[in-house]
C-alpha cells in the first residue's frame, strides 16, 4: 500500500494548525480507503477556446511544446482535437466551440470576471486522472461530499461519457475527471465522431516544421507543473481538495515575500516524472485584496484571480539540460520561438550555479495560458530558486490584462 504521510518536506511558508492536522488525516484516510492506490496519474489536460482558434493553437502549441495532433472528436457543440506526445505523457484535450452562443457552466465560470469575460469560452478546464474501477472511485468519492455530473450532463455538456467529472471546485473552479484504462492500453474517449480534419492537420505541419528549421525540436520535453492561481483564503483549502481527489502528496510551500504571495507544490505519489505525471502548483496571495490598501504591498496574484478568475495560469514546459552551440538550451529554444513573433514577459531567469533557468511567454490569444519553460542543470529537483519566482511573478503581473483595474 502507497504512504502518502511520510514524504520528505519542503519549503519555509508556515501553515495554519487546522491545514497540519486536516493534510495528515486526510491522507492518512486516502490510503486507508484504498483510493490512493485506485487512482493514477494525469492522463488528459482539458482546455476550451473560442469558436475559430483552435487551429491556430494548435500550430502555437506544435511549436512551443512537444505536443502533436493525433485526431479530432467531431460532436454537436464542439470539435474536441486530442493532442498527444506518446502514452507516457498527458494527452491534451482541445475543445472548441462551435457556436459563440453556447451557454454552459464553464462560460458562466467565465462570465464572473471582467477580464474573463472577454474570452467567455477560453479556459483551463481540469484534468482527467487515471483509475482502475472509476465507479468505485467515484463512490468513494461522493461518500467523502465531492458532486459528479450525472452521464446525462455529461451528454448535455458534450464531454466524453467514459469519463466521470467532478463539479467545477469552490476553490480553482477547475473539474477532476477518472478515467479506466488497462495497462498498456490505448487512450480512447468516447466522444462525438473520429475525423482527422486536413486543416488542424496543416496546423500542426506548420509548427512542427518551424521546431525542425529552428533545431528545437528536440530540445523540448513534455509538461512539467501546471500551476494554478487561487484567493489567498482558498489556499489551503485548494490545496487539501485536490490532495483528497488524486493521488498526489504535499510536496512543500514557499513564502515569496517580495512579491505577497506563496507558492505551494503537490507531487505524484508515486514518484514518478513530472512528464509522466505533471506537478500542481497552487499560488496565491499571502493576504485578501480587501486589506491590501493598508499594506500597499504588490498583489500581482490576487489581481489575477480577480480580473479572470481562479484558474490555471501556466504550463511548464522542461527543456533537455545542456547546451548547444555554447548557450544554454533554455536560451536556444527562446530565442528561436521569439524570432517567429511570440513574446515573451522578461529575460530568462537563474542560473546552473541556482539549479535551473526559467522564462514565462506572453499569454496565448487563443487560451490565455502562458507556457513556461524551465531547465534543471544536473541532478536539481525543484521547481524554482526563490529570486526566479519573484522575478516571474512580478513580469506577469504587469501582462496586458492582469494589470486592469477590476471593474
Amino acid at each position: 500500500m502507497l504512504c502518502s504521510t511520510q514524504q520528505t518536506r519542503y519549503g519555509d511558508k508556515q501553515n495554519s494548525p487546522f491545514f497540519e492536522e486536516y493534510l495528515h488525516r486526510l491522507l492518512e484516510e486516502r490510503d486507508r480507503t484504498g483510493l490512493t492506490d485506485m487512482i493514477g496519474g494525469i492522463e488528459a489536460l482539458m482546455i476550451s477556446v473560442e469558436p475559430g482558434n483552435s487551429i491556430e493553437y494548435i500550430t502555437e502549441l506544435a511549436l512551443m511544446t512537444p505536443y502533436q495532433y493525433l485526431v479530432t472528436l467531431d460532436s454537436e457543440q464542439h470539435w474536441t482535437h486530442v493532442l498527444r506526445i506518446d502514452m507516457h505523457s498527458p494527452d491534451i484535450l482541445l475543445r472548441e466551440v462551435k457556436h459563440n452562443d453556447l451557454n454552459d457552466i464553464f462560460r458562466s465560470l467565465n462570465d464572473l470576471y471582467p477580464v474573463g469575460a472577454r474570452r467567455p469560452h477560453s479556459r483551463y478546464l481540469g484534468e482527467i486522472l487515471h483509475c482502475e474501477n472509476r465507479h468505485q472511485v467515484v463512490a468513494l468519492q461522493q461518500q467523502r461530499e465531492f458532486r459528479f455530473f450525472p452521464i446525462g450532463q455529461l451528454a448535455e455538456m458534450d464531454l466524453p461519457l467514459n469519463v466521470s467529472i467532478s463539479k467545477p471546485s469552490p476553490y480553482t473552479q477547475n473539474v477532476i475527471g477518472y478515467m479506466e484504462r488497462p495497462a498498456n492500453s490505448i487512450r480512447v474517449y468516447q466522444h462525438g465522431n473520429c475525423v482527422i480534419l486536413p486543416a488542424a492537420h496543416a496546423a500542426n505541419d506548420r509548427g512542427k516544421e518551424m521546431q525542425e528549421r529552428l533545431g528545437i525540436k528536440d530540445l523540448i520535453l513534455p509538461i512539467d507543473h501546471l500551476a494554478t492561481r487561487v484567493y489567498s483564503q482558498n489556499r489551503e483549502a485548494a490545496l487539501l481538495e485536490y490532495l483528497a481527489l488524486s493521488s498526489y502528496y504535499y510536496w512543500g510551500s514557499y513564502d515569496i515575500k517580495d512579491q505577497n504571495s506563496s507558492t505551494n507544490v503537490t507531487k505524484n505519489i508515486r514518484q514518478v516524472p513530472e512528464s509522466v505525471s505533471p506537478a500542481k502548483v497552487f499560488t496565491a496571495n499571502n493576504h485578501p485584496y480587501c486589506v491590501n490598501h493598508l499594506d500597499n504591498l504588490p498583489s500581482p496574484t490576487e489581481t489575477f484571480v480577480r480580473n479572470f478568475g481562479p484558474r490555471l495560469h501556466h504550463m511548464a514546459v522542461e527543456v533537455k539540460d545542456g547546451q548547444s552551440m555554447g548557450r544554454e538550451n533554455i536560451d536556444v529554444v527562446v530565442d528561436a520561438i521569439s524570432a517567429q513573433g511570440k513574446g515573451f514577459l522578461l529575460e530568462t531567469v537563474g542560473s546552473r550555479e541556482e539549479g535551473l533557468k526559467q522564462i514565462f511567454s506572453s499569454a496565448s490569444d487563443f487560451s490565455s495560458l502562458i507556457i513556461e519553460y524551465v531547465q534543471r542543470f544536473g541532478d536539481f529537483q525543484g521547481f524554482f530558486a526563490r529570486d526566479n519566482v519573484a522575478r516571474l511573478t512580478f513580469a506577469a503581473g504587469q501582462e496586458e490584462g492582469v494589470k486592469d483595474k477590476v471593474l
